[in-house]
């Protein structure tokens, strides 16, 4: 697993490494005193940890996606409700002027073929039949409006209410997953902050070892060979990607963040792929359902390598084995091998069907 940056004291070094825990939904492994567990145990602790804080980060993100579509919907049933009162207002003024036109002319109750009847000049009963025509026809068609409108101020009075009720339920589901997460968040650090700085130092060296066995087996098990992988180049929007995510060096892993100060592991791989020119999904989960899947060993610069069988975590290839991505709470965005996380679910490709660029020169921080 990725490292996060060195903190200055032992308890920093604690929090820091537990906040990954921060997400996690489901129940974690008990609470134990940690004196005299193997840190092989820890380790794989903590690997439990950080993969069900990616699925709650992804969790969070697919609500907060929902919860900003339904605001949308919500916003559009107002305005459509808005508009329509307007005109059903000014049908009901259109009516009300024709009903005192019928009361001033005196001709309440009347058909209009008898009034026509009763006029004594033979022109001015040929001129009342047309205005009387022409009145009707705009009665009956004021007439109309006012009724089709009130139907659909009715329609759309309960679409907004459904709308509205509808964010109000993902606002509250958003709420009660951030107050799990920070309780479970609490839990954890009282658990970790206990270890030892000599323990923590042989967690670190464990987990740096597992990292190289992994990028050892990974490589050599989809035949990523450097060589092939150096000379394979990218699209220009996937050279665009890379050179975006590396400007994001060092900035905070943040639950939820898209940048510009912060990002999460998938608000790094779209809001790359955004500033090249590519709108991908916002989370790990649907950039794997829904973007093209690529072999390991045909892997070119730009392409997301997905993580975990839940497809939790995402980084972005860059290269020559490595990528970039916002590893866990506590950490920050660097370059790690692809093997840094044991779980590799597989590869997804943003621009299939994009044509490489003819010559690409690597980046200087990854030769």
């Amino acid at each position: 697993m990725p490292h996060p940056c060195a903190p200055r004291s032992v308890a920093a070094a604690a929090v820091a490494t537990v906040a990954a825990a921060s997400l996690a939904f489901q129940p974690l492994p008990a609470a134990a005193d940690p004196g005299g567990r193997p840190v092989s145990e820890l380790l794989r602790e903590l690997q439990v940890m950080y993969e069900r804080t990616e699925a709650a980060s992804d969790a969070y993100n697919t609500t907060a996606a929902k919860l900003k579509r339904q605001r949308a919907r919500a916003d559009k049933a107002g305005r459509a409700l808005t508009s329509v009162r307007s005109a059903l207002a000014e049908s009901r003024r259109e009516a009300g002027r024709l009903a005192r036109q019928q009361y001033r002319r005196g001709d309440i109750g009347l058909p209009p073929l008898v009034q026509v009847l009763l006029t004594r000049d033979a022109r001015d009963a040929a001129d009342n039949l047309r205005l009387l025509t022409r009145a009707a026809g705009r009665q009956a068609t004021t007439v109309h409006r006012l009724v089709a409108g009130e139907r659909r101020q009715r329609q759309l009075t309960a679409a907004a209410r459904k709308a509205l009720a509808g964010q109000q339920r993902l606002a509250d589901r958003k709420e009660k997953q951030r107050a799990t997460a920070r309780s479970r968040l609490h839990r954890v650090e009282r658990t970790l902050a206990s270890l030892s700085g000599a323990e923590l130092t042989r967690l670190r060296g464990l987990e740096s070892a597992q990292q190289t066995g992994t990028q050892r087996t990974l490589m050599s098990a989809h035949g990523m060979d450097k060589s092939a992988t150096v000379r394979r180049k990218p699209s220009r929007p996937g050279a665009q990607a890379v050179r975006f995510a590396l400007r994001q060096l060092g900035k905070p892993y943040r639950f939820g963040a898209d940048g510009p100060t912060a990002y999460d592991c998938s608000g790094l791989t779209s809001t790359a792929w955004k500033q090249a020119g590519r709108s991908i999904p916002r989370t790990s989960q649907a950039q794997w359902k829904t973007l093209r899947r690529v072999p390991m060993n045909r892997l070119r610069p730009g392409d997301l390598v997905v993580y975990y069988k839940s497809a939790s975590h995402v980084a972005l290839y860059a290269g020559r084995g490595k990528v970039v991505h916002a590893p866990r709470p506590g950490a920050r965005v660097k370059v790690s091998p692809v093997g840094a996380i044991p779980s590799v679910r597989g590869a997804v490709r943003p621009d299939a069907g994009a044509r490489p660029l003819p010559h690409y020169r690597l980046p200087k921080l990854l030769r």
